[in-house]
């Protein structure tokens, strides 16, 4: 919020001497934040006046230009001293007051009033003005546009003062004349606080915080009677879709006869451009400035553009609107609407239609102050991208009471400075809302700021603010908040604003005891466990976007090829190309690889952990509940059920070699078991038994892929060599490893606490036997069953051979595991190992026609 300290000074005690940042110092002590300070006259300097042109000869050149040789009065005739520079110095300024320029406007002619930068000037971009030869002249000083002097955009010629409505004396500083040595504060405006995007607002602060006299410019009522014979306007929206009607008040007033043509008072465009607004028209420029002084969005309707009453309601299906901005729009049917007998006229609160917009040959106004419930401007806005001035008021809240006394203040403008004559009657419709009164116990504010507030400062605290104070029994209040302050609704909104005015400085900082027993729950130990155990196995964790292509989401979101995958579709995705949100982590974690890749890292050992997106039957809500009011249950389930599930994954992706070329050592590339590896120590780092077996995935290479599963047999990922026709299309180096898993239902897997077994002092007995066995079955099928064959002796078994060859015969193959046999309260014999072996051996024979090689 840009406020200009001249428009300030008139309602509120600012000393002459206070600059912007004395204003933001003390603003800063009511909550607000320093932004910025604006200043014309931090890029203007030098010598800016007044002149008027005394002769403009038009020269063609030779490159199909036309330029104008002027001679330029900007000292008074018959004055004893022409300008000087601000170093004292007359250097480039001609003794009989008159310029020669050279210019290439064409918007003026002999006898204008213009506006002269003279040599020594300097303009906005540290454009310096000097004498200098230029088309056969030495121009010496430059005719200014307002964009060269950054007043504005417009750059379709130079600055003419008599269409500013200004007849200044040759001569009279441009500084003075425009009023560029006023300067403006800019401040952060908080949500809840849309009472403050006004001058209004931030006045009322300002005497907050310094404690000197505020003048309320909406203290003045309106002079007009709302006696039923106005301009007819009805609000037909009085269902509550948002918790409140649509539109609670509708004032309208019309003013007849103006003239639109009419310049913009300079007072009025230097305040506005200082407050960041660019100056349109006469009647546009009023509408601003009236919302910019009271907080009260307006909206002018070229009268003889309107037909038949003001309608306020809501859209109907199919509707459309061509805004103030030239564009179509559909409408949405909680969309609410200001129409005419011809249809929509206006989205509310938010931009008006092109059919009704004021010109410079409107003659009439309908001026429009209105109050609209905040929720629904806000979904309009979003709904439709439409950010104005208007709506970011309408959204955070605006005074009901104001409605009628800004539609007055716009009427006295309008009549003021555009002739106009203001009809009899005025229409204000609507219903007051209800004043809810807060009870406030007078002990709470000490209690919860921890400040021993007095009564005295608690009960004038809130009489500062507005708010109507009344005893309410021996220590406490019945507060009314004041009809600006829509963001007070509870006793710890009151609390807040006592401590805010009495001052947060004489708040105490104090750093709270931390409640014991408190720490990381049992997921977040577990998850830091195992992303601390990944990194620590030397790989390097990685974040990658969440967004995806349908084409990655069908690959790796699927085992199965031809099978689509079901995926979350961004309604605003940054790239086409990546419109779905993902439902595995490779995708992304390739992407990545590619990037580093292409900029010469070639081994590469990277992780993600992170969730996917897993939609179930029910994807979304067929319509969005209001904001204004708590979803009961019912909505609430149906909302959680449109959730898409969101398990945490982990991924890893490994391409190169593990170690770097050194001189005698020749590094190992990465391969399967390596990405069984990191499965393992996830496993292992948790507690949990992981099952690896013979698996198919259609991203993973045929014959070196693992399906991991729990003991209960739950797939919970997939790890292995990615396939080859994928590494080609990828362009990804062959033997690319990577694994995939489901974390979360690892965590589920784990114990609460993890029990570390004891350790034996017997010593143990290890017996190999191979087998063959026919060559379709997958040897974690047949280390199983030895591991239950084998009985409770058996400590650990592992396969450390699979051979395959002539000597097995054809359709078999040979595997040979190891069996470690350990008693945990004896050393066993040799016979007792041999029999668990046999009784193993004899299992797997039962099972899968094992035999002995």
């Amino acid at each position: 919020m840009r406020i200009p300290l001249s428009w300030l000074r008139e309602f509120a005690a600012v000393p002459a001497e206070a600059s912007a940042e004395d204003v933001m110092k003390d603003l800063v002590r009511v909550g607000f934040e320093e932004e910025a300070v604006h200043r014309p006259t931090d890029a203007l300097s030098g010598p800016i006046v007044v002149g008027q042109v005394l002769s403009l000869v038009k020269e063609p050149q030779s490159n199909g230009k036309t330029i104008n040789w002027c001679q330029v009065r900007v000292v008074p005739e018959g004055a004893e001293q022409p300008l000087a520079r601000e170093d004292g110095s007359a250097e480039g300024i001609s003794p009989d007051g008159v310029q020669g320029i050279v210019c290439g406007a064409h918007n003026f002619v002999e006898g204008d009033k213009v506006i002269v930068t003279l040599p020594g000037a300097v303009l906005p971009g540290d454009f310096r003005i000097s004498p200098r030869k230029t088309y056969g002249h030495v121009s010496a000083g430059m005719i200014a546009s307002a964009r060269e002097l950054g007043l504005g955009q417009e750059h379709d010629g130079i600055v003419v003062l008599s269409t500013l409505g200004l007849d200044p004396e040759v001569g009279t500083s441009v500084y003075e004349l425009l009023n560029l040595h006023d300067h403006a504060a800019e401040v952060n405006v908080t949500p809840d606080r849309g009472y403050a995007f006004s001058i209004r607002g931030i006045a009322r602060e300002y005497a907050h915080a310094t404690g000197t006299e505020f003048t309320d410019p909406a203290s003045l009522p309106a002079t007009v009677a709302a006696d039923g014979q106005g301009y007819p306007v009805t609000i037909a929206d009085q269902a509550p879709i948002y918790g409140r009607p649509g539109a609670d008040r509708f004032v309208a007033r019309v003013v007849r006869g103006i003239d639109a043509s009419r310049p913009t008072p300079v007072w009025m465009a230097s305040r506005l451009r200082l407050a960041g607004i660019r100056s349109i028209s006469l009647p546009v420029d009023i509408s601003n400035y009236v919302m910019w002084e009271l907080g009260q969005p307006l909206h002018f309707y070229d009268l003889d553009k309107v037909t038949g009453p003001i309608v306020v309601r809501r859209a109907e299906a199919g509707e459309t609107l061509t805004t103030l901005d030239a564009k179509t729009r559909t409408l949405h049917t909680e969309d609410l609407l200001i129409t005419d007998e011809t249809g929509p006229i206006g989205i509310a609160g938010v931009m008006g239609g092109a059919s009704t917009e004021v010109s410079e040959s409107t003659r009439d106004v309908l001026i429009e102050a209105a109050h609209f419930e905040e929720v629904s401007i806000a979904r309009s806005r979003r709904r439709h991208k439409l950010p104005s001035e208007a709506s970011k008021r309408f959204e955070r809240g605006v005074d009901w009471q104001v409605a009628d006394r800004a539609a007055q203040r716009a009427v006295d403008l309008l009549v003021a400075l555009a002739g106009g004559t203001v009809d009899e009657h005025g229409t204000d419709v609507g219903a007051e809302p209800v004043a809810v009164a807060i009870e406030l116990p007078v002990a709470y504010p000490a209690q919860r700021i921890g400040v021993d507030f007095t009564a005295e400062q608690v009960e004038g605290s809130l009489r500062d603010l507005g708010a109507i104070v009344e005893p309410a029994g021996d220590d406490a209040y019945l507060v009314t908040p004041p009809s600006w302050r829509t963001d007070l609704l509870t006793r710890d909104d009151l609390a807040e604003e006592v401590a805010r005015l009495v001052g947060f400085e004489h708040i105490p900082s104090v750093l709270p005891v931390a409640p014991p027993g408190r720490g990381l729950s049992r997921i977040q130990q577990q998850r830091r466990r195992l992303l601390s155990a990944l990194a620590s196995s030397g790989l390097v964790e990685v974040m990658a976007y969440p967004f995806v292509s349908q084409a990655g989401n069908n690959t790796f979101g699927t085992p199965d090829a031809g099978q689509p995958v079901t995926a979350v579709k961004l309604a605003n995705p940054i790239s086409e190309e990546f419109g779905f949100l993902r439902t595995s982590l490779l995708p992304g974690l390739i992407e990545v690889a590619r990037r580093n890749l292409s900029r010469g890292f070639r081994d590469l050992a990277l992780f993600e952990a992170g969730s996917v997106f897993l939609p179930g039957e029910t994807m979304g809500t067929a319509s969005i509940p209001p904001l204004g009011i708590k979803p009961d249950e019912d909505v609430l389930e149906a909302l959680y059920s449109g959730i898409p599930d969101q398990p945490l994954h982990v991924a890893a992706l490994l391409l190169g070699h593990d170690t770097v070329a050194a001189p005698g050592h020749a590094p190992r590339a990465w391969d399967y078991a390596d990405a069984l590896d990191v499965a393992k120590v996830a496993a292992e780092v948790l507690g949990v038994d992981l099952v690896v077996s013979q698996g198919r995935h259609q991203a993973f290479h045929p014959g070196r892929t693992a399906t991991l599963s729990l003991r209960s047999g739950a797939v919970v990922g997939y790890a292995g060599e990615l396939h080859p026709r994928l590494l080609a299309e990828l362009d990804l180096p062959e033997r690319t490893v990577a694994v995939e898993f489901d974390a979360d239902a690892l965590f589920e897997e784990t114990a609460d606490v993890i029990v570390a077994k004891d350790l034996s002092t017997f010593p143990v007995a290890s017996q190999d036997v191979a087998l063959l066995v026919p060559a379709e079955i997958p040897a974690a099928e047949v280390l199983e069953v030895l591991r239950t064959g084998a009985g409770e002796l058996l400590e650990d078994v592992a396969l450390f051979d699979d051979y395959r060859g002539a000597s097995v015969g054809e359709g078999q193959k040979s595997l040979a595991f190891s069996l470690r046999f350990r008693a945990p309260d004896r050393t066993l014999t040799a016979d007792e190992a041999s029999a668990a072996r046999e009784a193993a051996v004899a299992a797997a024979a039962e099972a899968f026609g094992a035999v002995l090689r």
